[in-house]
């Protein structure tokens, strides 16, 4: 069953659209580290053009773009400034920490990326609510740990501070394990949401 819309509901995924590609225009110009700029937003424009290419054959509940949307948009500042000298000191001074958690938070949104994942499997009917939901947590587990080796990779091959910046560990030897965790926890959080959707509650025709 798909979505129904009317009225300004129906021009959200529009408007977000416009939003990411004004983000990526203003990420794009004078970055910290152009090298670093490519390698971050590389898999971000793939899935923003990918979302785009299948909007006219799957459309996707508003939640699930506003929730796809967060990660794009933070990713692309991150992109601009290199995660760890993302202007977060306002956070990193009220809370103490001994580094800019941004990171930390863009990660906890890849873990949103659960809930679509869940809601195409559901209307699609190739798998059971709960099926799904399982499905997202283990999809953005495995995303995660794939995302941790390419950029050890990157950072060997690369080297220099193109390599240190895109690697964001900030002399954390757990950064891999702590952004895992991170975005578990976001896809945690996305599904919980999902539980209390439309798509979990109802049978779908």
């Amino acid at each position: 069953m798909a979505p129904t819309y009317t009225g300004w509901q129906i021009r959200i995924p529009h408007f977000l659209a416009l939003v990411i590609i004004a983000t990526m225009v203003w990420s794009y110009i004078n970055p910290a580290d152009r090298t670093v700029w490519w390698a971050e937003m590389v898999p971000i424009m793939a899935i923003f053009a990918g979302l785009a290419a299948t909007y006219s054959k799957f459309r996707f509940s508003n939640t699930s773009y506003v929730l796809m949307s967060v990660l794009l948009i933070l990713h692309t500042i991150g992109a601009h400034y290199t995660f760890a000298n993302v202007p977060f000191a306002w956070v990193t001074d009220t809370f103490g920490f001994e580094r800019n958690h941004y990171d930390r938070i863009a990660h906890f949104t890849v873990g949103f990326y659960a809930y679509p994942a869940a809601e195409l499997l559901v209307r699609k009917q190739w798998a059971r609510p709960a099926c799904a939901m399982f499905f997202g947590l283990f999809f953005i587990m495995a995303v995660a740990a794939a995302y941790e080796l390419i950029e050890w990779q990157f950072a060997v091959i690369e080297g220099g501070n193109a390599g240190i910046e895109f690697l964001g560990s900030q002399g954390d030897i757990w950064d891999a394990q702590k952004d895992i965790l991170a975005d578990t926890l976001g896809a945690l959080f996305a599904l919980a949401l999902f539980a209390n959707s439309r798509w979990a509650r109802q049978r779908v025709e």
